[in-house]
């Protein structure tokens, strides 16, 4: 199985505060069937991105693991103004192993509307943005509909493990279960950060997507997809997303002034 989505790297952001700790993510991981660790700290106002700092530390990994499993380098890119416009400039800063493909993460309390114009500058640039699980995020939680422009534009969607356990809770699972019965889940990554409540473990939602729908869309979810994401290959053909245009697009709601001065 293949991890696209790990806090390994240690004293960089919530994930592990020390080499030993990532050592033993990292082995963890190993013992779980993880034979690639794409390894994404946080960027955003409150966690500086390092690309070369970032690479130090992986070295330092390493050497301690010998081997034991394949590491590379990515991040968890949180869609601010400022990091937006730097991708922008420098589409391969962020990217895993600065190939094509980019983790985005939203704000839990505010997705700013004009995000659909964001992924479609993206893309014309030549990377391709993969939404962190949406499952989890509060926005999407309360309108879920959000999502449905966002893969119309062509995003990948990414669903924590742990989310299909229940261990985010019951609407984050019924969520994740629901993307999955639409076939808009892509990969399902660990979002690690250490040894205990958000630990490096896979193999068990990968038993729970075999269960329900089949040992190849397992395989597609952890295997497959972050396959081609980690070695920057073209993306396989997926299943037909479902829902995407069975309702009709919906409008905005008129502020006070705009019913007021519309014309219609």
């Amino acid at each position: 199985m293949i991890d696209i989505h790990h806090h390994l790297l240690f004293g960089l952001d919530d994930g592990s505060p020390d080499l030993d700790t990532s050592v033993a993510m990292a082995e963890m991981a190993a013992g779980d069937g993880i034979t690639h660790i794409a390894c994404t700290p946080h960027a955003n106002h409150r966690y500086h991105f390092d690309p070369a700092v970032n690479a130090e530390l992986l070295a330092e990994l390493q050497q301690r693991l010998a081997g034991k499993i394949s590491f590379g380098l990515g991040c968890d890119f949180h869609l601010s103004y400022d990091n937006i416009e730097d991708a922008l400039k420098h589409p391969t800063k962020y990217t895993i192993n600065q190939k094509q493909y980019l983790l985005v993460e939203f704000a839990d309390l505010l997705i700013p509307q004009n995000i659909t114009d964001t992924f479609y500058e993206m893309k014309i640039g030549g990377t391709q943005p993969i939404i962190t699980h949406p499952e989890r995020n509060m926005t999407i939680q309360r309108h879920p509909e959000r999502m449905i422009p966002w893969l119309r534009e062509g995003c990948l969607v990414q669903v924590t493990a742990s989310s299909l356990t229940g261990r985010f809770g019951r609407t984050a699972q019924s969520m994740a279960f629901n993307y999955f019965d639409k076939n808009w889940v892509h990969f399902l990554a660990t979002d690690a950060h250490n040894l205990t409540s958000r630990p490096p473990i896979l193999s068990e939602a990968y038993r729970i997507v075999e269960n329900k729908y089949g040992k190849e869309t397992a395989e597609r979810v952890c295997v497959t997809n972050p396959g081609a994401i980690f070695h920057g290959q073209a993306f396989p053909s997926q299943p037909e997303m479902l829902g995407l245009y069975d309702e009709p697009e919906l409008q905005p709601k008129k502020n006070l002034l705009s019913r007021l001065f519309s014309s219609k």
